[in-house]
């Protein structure tokens, strides 16, 4: 009986904890319509979607984009209350002016979210075949693009107690291929977690979201298959020569496998995750958008390390003159 009776308050209790849990993360932030919000990275994707949400929820959305078509072509589809200003990410001088025209569009009232979108992949493929500046190109737009950002915005931030969103990836927690995109999210996570920690106690929650894979311009098989030849015609013969003439070839044809088989072309999956983290009165630390992040990905950042090396084995090709 006695047993029974403390599988029974463990199970009341675990139950208990859930319900609370879910009654919380209802719970929403009050005057939307008095709140501004900055989104980079809004000429297409995620930050496209995402600014086109908050505006029809009530936010003053200050989207940052890269081209004047992008900034143009979402105005057409956007209220008034929505403003653009071109920036570019790996630019402090971009950036500041960005701060200095944000500074003046929200006054005394600061800015309640910025939300670090901006984002590229390429170069991908294996990590012999980079240069250094292949690596550089990324980082300077996944790492020191949201650093830059953060720092630059935290005054305004700050003054609101407001929120910071920064898009990570599944792949800032499992390393599946080389050159920079992994490594920019891996540092995306860390500085997350990083300033989290150092400025809870102003009121400021930084949330990091964690996509899957899903259909955008990062995943279109056109640009990376195009990434992938460059970096093999770069190669010296001798290297080319320890892989094999057949496995550019092959490694293409897993790259066409995985995106067809694992890409979701639902991106409000992770757009209502930017938006929770704007909007909850007690947003979450973690977002993990998509069902491949959820069954696939962030499992297996639990697991040993060479569970994620045999099964990376057992997908990719192998080299000709492998030992």
């Amino acid at each position: 009986p006695i047993p029974f009776l403390s599988n029974q308050i463990c199970g009341t209790l675990v139950a208990l904890w859930i319900l609370v849990w879910l009654y919380r993360d209802s719970l929403e932030i009050e005057d939307i319509k008095d709140k501004y919000v900055f989104v980079t990275g809004c000429d297409s994707g995620f930050g496209n979607l995402l600014c086109k949400k908050l505006d029809r929820k009530g936010f003053r959305v200050l989207a940052g984009c890269l081209t004047e078509k992008g900034a143009d072509d979402l105005k057409r589809v956007a209220g008034p209350y929505l403003k653009t200003i071109l920036l570019d990410v790996t630019s402090l001088d971009s950036v500041q002016k960005a701060m200095e025209w944000t500074k003046k569009e929200v006054g005394e009232k600061g800015l309640w979210g910025v939300v670090n979108n901006a984002g590229r992949s390429l170069p991908m493929g294996p990590s012999e075949w980079m240069k250094v500046e292949d690596y550089h190109s990324t980082l300077k737009v996944n790492m020191n693009g949201v650093i830059a950002m953060t720092m630059t915005f935290l005054p305004l931030i700050k003054k609101a107690q407001g929120r910071i969103v920064n898009v990570a990836s599944v792949l800032g927690r499992v390393a599946a291929n080389g050159g920079g995109y992994c490594i920019s999210k891996f540092a995306v996570e860390s500085f997350s977690d990083c300033l989290r920690r150092d400025i809870s106690y102003f009121g400021i929650n930084v949330c990091i979201i964690e996509p899957g894979f899903f259909k955008t311009a990062v995943t279109s098989l056109d640009p990376i298959e195009r990434e992938l030849h460059r970096l093999w015609d770069q190669l010296t013969p001798e290297v080319r020569a320890s892989y094999g003439d057949k496995y550019l070839d092959k490694y293409i044809k897993v790259q066409r496998l995985i995106m067809g088989a694992v890409c979701d072309s639902d991106l409000s999956k992770v757009t209502n995750c930017m938006e929770h983290a704007l909007t909850a009165a007690y947003p979450r630390t973690r977002y993990s958008a998509g069902w491949d992040a959820k069954l696939i990905w962030i499992p297996l950042s639990y697991m040993p390390s060479c569970v994620v090396d045999i099964g990376l084995k057992l997908v990719l090709p192998r080299p000709s003159k492998s030992v």
